[in-house]
């Protein structure tokens, strides 16, 4: 019996995730918020199998080693212990269940012994756990993660932060790579509480991975910022780790993911630097860049363009006759993809090269602008980026 549940243990190991932690978390959750946890349920079923074909049970280092880090997930999750205990036990009765329909005639006295080694297994699981939720309750990292997030914070305000990098055990540094993080969601919904501190956590792994302290950062489920004093070899721009950190978000996450980075700011120049390190992502966003990590060198014409003045409130204007006419909006976004090749704008855009042609003949009449003189292309190109029309790559 066992043998055969060993056998089909990797389709049981995920029936036994969505009858524990399935059952009792929150429905506001999305389905794949514990996707992470299945591999350590199948790892420790196997580990569990193999104990009991040799007629022995798991020791406590064993299960602990596997139960620890689902146990640190619900701490970060903010979940209370009842919440885990209970899923816990809403699996394993899934498992025995499962273990009685498998179970012939004559095994019945497999199933018993099974049920009396389950339990033992599922005591050690129990105390793990608690012991976890026991530690975590005061610990010093998490309050030492507090105090950090605080300090970048003040900095980032503009606040005086003596006192706080005096809590945190730290100095303030003189120079900053000031590293910015937007997640490609729609800003306006705000996301459950659970689903944020599944972000953060994601982040903050992948920063830690990337340093040797615990870094100033804050984050609220689709924009944070991040301090990283210079000197260090995380604090280069340049460094492939950035955008490497990007892609890995992402992949996480299931969402584009773009880091701004501007370095070597002096911590008076950090709150202006936050902002433009912000504004690289949301430039790479709105220009359909990808998953990455952005310098301002990346986006020099982008970032100019984009400044705040009366010229960029001018260019935009120019655009704005065009808001009504969405075949003229989708003709000019073709030209500016495709460039000279006609044949290929047209067909984006669905109408024969004729009507593309008057299309664009037509968006120099209402803009001033003609979209066939390279530079004027460029101008209206700006125009839609300041606009916050801009729909893509440019030929």
């Amino acid at each position: 019996m066992v043998a055969r549940l060993a056998t089909d243990w990797p389709a049981l190991a995920e029936r036994l995730l969505n009858g524990g932690l399935g059952s009792v978390v929150p429905a506001s959750l999305p389905d794949d918020h514990y996707d992470d946890v299945l591999p350590v349920i199948a790892a420790c079923g196997n580990a569990v199998f193999a104990a009991l074909a040799a007629d022995r049970t798991p020791s406590y280092e064993q299960i602990r080693a596997f139960a620890e880090p689902v146990a640190y997930q619900h701490v970060e999750d903010r979940l209370p212990l009842t919440v885990l205990i209970s899923a816990i036990h809403a699996s394993s009765q899934v498992l025995l269940a499962q273990a009685a329909d498998y179970a012939r005639p004559d095994e019945m006295d497999q199933l018993v012994e099974l049920g009396q080694r389950m339990l033992g297994v599922m005591t050690m699981i129990d105390v793990a756990c608690i012991d976890v939720y026991a530690q975590e309750a005061g610990s010093a990292f998490d309050a030492a993660r507090e105090v950090r997030r605080e300090l970048c914070d003040a900095l980032v305000g503009g606040r005086p932060a003596a006192g706080l990098a005096a809590r945190a055990n730290t100095t303030i540094a003189e120079r900053y790579l000031v590293v910015t993080v937007l997640l490609d969601v729609d800003a306006d919904e705000t996301p459950p509480n659970l689903l944020i501190q599944r972000r953060r956590r994601t982040l903050q792994a992948g920063l830690d991975g990337l340093t040797t302290d615990i870094v100033p950062a804050r984050f609220d489920g689709v924009e944070g910022v991040a301090l990283i004093a210079a000197g260090s070899a995380e604090a280069d721009p340049e460094d492939s780790r950035w955008g490497d950190l990007a892609r890995s978000l992402a992949d996480r996450l299931g969402v584009d993911v773009y880091v701004g980075l501007m370095e070597d700011v002096r911590p008076g120049d950090i709150p202006t630097a936050a902002i433009d390190a912000a504004e690289l992502g949301r430039l790479a966003r709105v220009l359909k860049r990808g998953s990455g990590a952005y310098r301002i060198d990346d986006l020099l014409l982008e970032f100019q363009v984009t400044r705040p003045s009366p010229a960029r409130d001018r260019l935009a204007e120019r655009v704005v006759p065009l808001f009504e006419s969405e075949h003229l909006l989708d003709a000019l976004h073709a030209h500016l993809q495709h460039g000279p090749d006609r044949k290929a704008a047209a067909a984006q855009v669905h109408v024969h090269p004729n009507t593309y042609t008057y299309r664009l003949r037509r968006i120099g009449e209402l803009t001033g602008l003609n979209p066939t003189v390279p530079r004027e292309s460029r101008m209206l190109a700006a125009a839609l980026m300041v606009a916050g029309r801009w729909e893509g790559p440019m030929a």
